[in-house]
């Protein structure tokens, strides 16, 4: 299994370049960032400065979306850096959860985040991309590589991840809503002709080392207030009744109107103290050293290729270590025996 982290850029940015360097020593073979230009720094500015600075490390947006962001300029981005750096990028995209409701917006349609995978993975490697009826290729693209891995809960977000992406990338660090929803991306997958196989699992959440769990759920919390903006639009598309599972849905019952996004992804968020301990502790992965090895190895059993690390709290550095120096070489351990 894949280590990944990620990181928001909040000033200054050379914290963000310490902090990758630091991962990439410590054996991470991932370094992504939020994609929020409104909330953070500019992230694709970052990246240059990131892969310069290390040697191998993939780096990319976790997540981007199509309407920031216009899908020809992202392609043509990431594959300038691929130019640069050796096909060292990497493509996380969404609906634009943060990025689009900070500027009084909805998250796009899923159809826009199908043509926008399109549209950057096939521009990004060289191919041809017909962008309203008119034919548009990179000319200067030579032997470009670049996956784009999908984040999604729903049923419908699941079905195009299985037919159309090259990741999935489930928000969390539950077993059991893992294996529903790695079961909807893999039948996709498999209706669609492809290997679900092919189709990379990633699972991104909250890590915490320590004995003190009640110091690392509050680190935390604020993870299940994430989550819950995207389980809210689940709820109201599909009800309170549906097929997706009531460990993601039950718990914004008791979510109060609005979410403070001036505190989005921070520890403290005034509008997230209606997460309760269990659905942290589900969520996110806390505890001893122990306690992260067991988690791990059982989503590492259950096909997840990459465990990414979101590192917004008060031990940074020392989470890093935790899993460079002890948690890593112990499944590379368990993996070889």
């Amino acid at each position: 299994m894949d280590f990944g982290v990620t990181f928001q850029t909040d000033p200054p940015a050379s914290r963000v370049i310490e902090l990758t360097q630091r991962a990439e020593r410590l054996g991470f073979t991932h370094a992504w960032t939020f994609d929020s230009h409104i909330l953070w720094q500019e992230p694709y500015v970052i990246y240059s400065q990131m892969l310069s600075n290390t040697k191998s490390i993939m780096v990319g947006p976790m997540v981007t979306n199509p309407a920031s962001r216009d899908p020809s300029v992202t392609a043509s981005t990431l594959a300038t850096l691929n130019d640069m750096f050796g096909n060292r990028t990497i493509c996380g995209i969404g609906r634009g959860d943060s990025v689009q409701r900070v500027l009084g917006r909805k998250p796009t349609k899923l159809t826009e985040v199908e043509r926008a995978m399109r549209t950057i993975k096939d521009l990004a490697e060289g191919r041809e991309v017909d962008v309203d009826g008119l034919g548009v290729h990179i000319p200067w693209i030579k032997n470009g590589k670049l996956d784009v891995w999908m984040a999604a809960y729903g049923p419908k977000a699941l079905d195009l991840v299985g037919r159309k992406a090259d990741g999935f990338i489930l928000q969390l660090a539950d077993p059991v809503i893992l294996e529903w929803t790695m079961k909807h991306v893999h039948d996709a997958a498999r209706t669609a002709g492809r290997d679900p196989r092919d189709v990379k699992i990633c699972v991104a959440a909250p890590a915490y080392v320590s004995e003190d769990l009640n110091h690392a759920r509050e680190q935390c919390r604020w993870f299940g207030g994430m989550v819950g903006n995207h389980v809210e639009d689940l709820v109201a598309r599909y009800g309170e009744d549906s097929e997706v599972p009531h460990a993601l849905t039950d718990y914004i019952r008791a979510r109060r109107e609005g979410y403070d996004y001036s505190h989005h992804g921070q520890v403290g968020n005034p509008t997230v103290d209606f997460v309760p301990d269990g659905i942290v502790d589900h969520f996110c992965v806390l505890g001893t050293v122990e306690d992260h090895v067991a988690k791990l190895t059982q989503l590492k059993d259950m096909g997840v290729d990459q465990f990414n690390i979101y590192l917004m709290h008060d031990a940074q550095e020392e989470t890093l270590d935790a899993y460079g120096e002890e948690i890593i070489p112990t499944l590379g351990e368990r993996s070889a025996a």
